[in-house]
């Protein structure tokens, strides 16, 4: 989850300079850790080594969940398994709706 505080999803994927670790399972989830990441995007512009280090840091991970992500980074992410989601809002409440429905309402693109 792009958070920088830890408590909201608020970063689009592209400025995401760290990323909230969640283990969820079935009606449960619980924080793993934090990781740090390089922007993927500065300047208005990205390349695919910038998100294939983003790749790397969450190798281990299904999918991310962002405020928001362009159509060319999640088809880019999307074509290399991640599954990506967009959602805005306290980190809590969306890990509740991912824990109870078992993904979120709106897939990204």
């Amino acid at each position: 989850m792009a958070s920088k505080d830890g408590l909201t999803v608020h970063r689009h994927f592209g400025r995401a300079e760290q990323f909230q670790i969640y283990d969820v399972d079935g009606n449960e989830y619980a924080y793993v850790e934090t990781r740090a990441v390089t922007r993927p995007c500065e300047g208005g512009g990205h390349s695919t080594a910038a998100f294939d280090a983003v790749l790397d840091v969450l190798s281990d991970c299904e999918a991310v969940i962002v405020a928001k992500i362009g159509p060319g980074a999640a088809e880019y992410l999307m074509l290399r398994g991640m599954r990506v989601f967009e959602g805005y809002g306290m980190l809590d409440a969306i890990l509740d709706r991912v824990a109870s429905s078992g993904a979120l309402e709106q897939e990204a693109r």
